[in-house]
């Protein structure tokens, strides 16, 4: 691929399409490092620059190692590619048939079957495969033709993964009856793409009539459509959502466990990767839910005047003080220290000057926060005891006694120096 783009006649402007070369180092070889050695040779002879990025290959509980080295390959790639970037792969038509194979053997819907797309949106991107359809046959004797060398991964003979298996003991076996197995196969993923792109479309609109603000599912939208349709748009929800796709058996229990359950009970559905779960009618999407275990146990102290945000753990995101002309805060009203901490119980504010304290607690489950959240929310203190007082709870409340006084106005001079609390990232 890199050879056939490096000989690409020169644009109407006499420049060359810039190009650059990835090469992932999995690491997962002996190998490794001389597969790298060969990249970096033949993008020097071609003047090509080449970027070699290391990965290393989770071995996760109910994930394939061929999976995730595919998975971390892929996230390498994204994180490497550029505004508005195209990155191009030699998968042929042959790729193409195994992968349809593959994902028929998994009981893939549409989406699966569609195989490879020939095109599709990539990070910043757009991944595209040039030679999809062609065949491995015409790329090696292209390759032949220019004296080319190339490495072969040894563990390509491997069949012990599954689609080494295909290509050395199920395809010539398909081939002998149906010589043309690999360009049939070929178009009827083309097909199944157009099929996609179809579901997907009406995937999109029926998201925006269930949908509510957050980017949850009101069930009693989604109980409107029929099964197809529900678990149609449940897919689209969960891809919007960057989550990885659960299988037949967790999207229906998504669809119907968490629909039937008591309407006071806060039920989930877990898989690899992500899980979801249910809060008064509603739908949440998340990696996982942070367990208090997770968070950092003491109060963590945020000198905000050196540092105008703060890293929370347990993947919480981070808080952020910005400049708002209308925000609730001032540099005067807030302590030079603020401790960072989850709520411990018996917490109290009053959120109006004179009023009464409520209870941290209840005010929680007036504003109908999930209860998964509740209790690793983060809250700003003015000191590091448990007498020390409620500052704000994330940037959801704020305590009276350290609100910013008046109603100013953009131009007004209370509006210098207002501040408010903005929490990025999370529950990510």
């Amino acid at each position: 691929m890199l050879v056939a783009l490096s000989e690409l006649p020169r644009s109407s402007r006499g420049r060359r399409v810039p190009l650059r070369a990835v090469h992932v180092h999995h690491g997962l070889r002996p190998e490794a490092d001389a597969w790298a050695s060969h990249c970096r040779a033949l993008c020097r002879g071609l003047r090509v620059p080449l970027s070699v990025r290391r990965v290393a290959v989770p071995r996760t509980r109910g994930s394939s190692l061929e999976a995730e080295a595919r998975r971390v390959r892929y996230e390498a790639l994204t994180q490497g590619l550029r505004r508005n970037e195209w990155l191009l792969t030699a998968h042929h038509e042959d790729d193409q048939l195994e992968t349809l194979l593959l994902q028929l053997m998994r009981g893939a819907g549409v989406a699966g079957l569609a195989a490879m797309p020939r095109d599709a949106v990539f990070g910043a991107g757009r991944l595209v495969r040039p030679v999809l359809h062609e065949s491995r046959a015409a790329l090696e004797s292209f390759a032949r033709g220019r004296g080319l060398s190339w490495v072969e991964d040894d563990s390509n003979v491997d069949e012990r993964f599954d689609r080494n298996f295909l290509r050395r003991r199920v395809l010539p076996v398909l081939r002998e009856r149906w010589p043309a197995a690999s360009r049939v196969a070929s178009r009827s993923a083309s097909h199944l793409g157009e099929a996609r792109a179809l579901l997907e479309a009406l995937a999109v609109e029926d998201l925006a009539r269930v949908s509510v603000e957050g980017g949850l599912v009101d069930l009693a939208r989604l109980a409107k459509f029929d099964a197809a349709r529900q678990r149609n748009v449940l897919r689209y929800w969960l891809q919007t959502r960057g989550l990885a796709m659960p299988d037949a058996v967790h999207l229906e229990r998504i669809r119907v466990e968490l629909a039937a359950a008591r309407p006071d009970a806060t039920p989930f559905v877990r898989w690899t990767g992500g899980e979801v779960r249910r809060f008064r009618g509603r739908l949440y999407a998340m990696r996982e839910t942070t367990s208090k275990s997770k968070v950092p146990r003491d109060r963590q102290a945020w000198r905000w005047r050196g540092a105008r945000h703060f890293e929370l753990g347990g993947g919480r995101g981070l808080l952020r003080l910005v400049a708002d002309p209308h925000g609730p805060l001032t540099a005067k009203s807030l302590p030079a220290v603020l401790w960072v901490g989850v709520r411990e119980g018996g917490e109290k504010l009053a959120l109006e000057v004179g009023g009464p304290r409520h209870s941290l607690k209840e005010l929680l489950r007036v504003a109908t926060l999930p209860p998964w959240e509740r209790e690793v929310l983060p809250i700003l203190f003015d000191g590091e005891t448990r007498a020390a007082a409620v500052v704000a709870v994330a940037d959801l409340l704020v305590a009276a006694a350290f609100r910013a006084t008046g109603r100013p106005t953009v131009s007004s001079k209370r509006a210098k120096g207002r501040l408010r609390l903005v929490w990025e990232g999370r529950f990510c």
